[in-house]
């Protein structure tokens, strides 16, 4: 075998993982885009989108977009993140969650950005969702509360944990 041979075939081995990463965080994401709304109880519409993890957003599915890593073409072997756009109010208030998910051996790994991680096994398949959802809401709860403590004690505190807000608050319903 020639070196450019060996070559071709560790790329190829190297980009068919790269596919298998991508295809296990599209489909841990999709999942929590609908699981997490059925969770969350909202009786009056969508209340999760994907949304992309970093930039401007609108409370809308961006598709292939909402991922740091296209779906085609030589992709990077590497953590991939995405948003995950959820209402906070009955009116039309948004917040982004930005998730980095990775695999170290057979764990794999879901940090909210500047913010906590959350452990699956792998397969994804076997997990039951409804701990992840837990964990979810008491870090969007715990967000909030924590800042109206600090509020409350003369304390405003910043964004540090990784929620961004959709900018245009007129943005029709979903």
């Amino acid at each position: 075998m020639s070196r450019f041979d060996k070559l071709i075939e560790t790329v190829e081995t190297y980009q068919a993982l790269a596919a298998e990463n991508y295809d296990r965080i599209r489909l841990l994401a999709g999942e929590v885009r609908s699981g997490f709304c059925d969770y969350l109880g909202s009786g009056d519409g969508v209340c999760v989108h994907l949304v992309p993890p970093t930039g401007q957003f609108e409370p809308r599915e961006y598709g292939d977009k909402a991922f740091s890593l296209p779906p085609r073409g030589f992709r990077l072997l590497g953590p991939i993140s995405f948003g995950l756009a959820v209402r906070v109010s009955r009116e039309q208030d948004w917040l982004r969650l930005t998730m980095e998910c990775r695999k170290i051996g057979e764990t794999f790994i879901v940090q909210i950005e500047d913010g906590s991680e959350y452990e699956f096994r792998l397969p994804l398949t076997d997990a039951d969702p409804q701990p992840f959802y837990d964990h979810l809401y008491n870090h969007i709860l715990l967000w909030f509360a924590g800042r109206i403590e600090r509020y409350k004690d003369g304390d405003y505190g910043t964004r540090e944990i990784g929620f961004d807000f959709a900018d245009d608050i007129n943005v029709r319903q979903a």
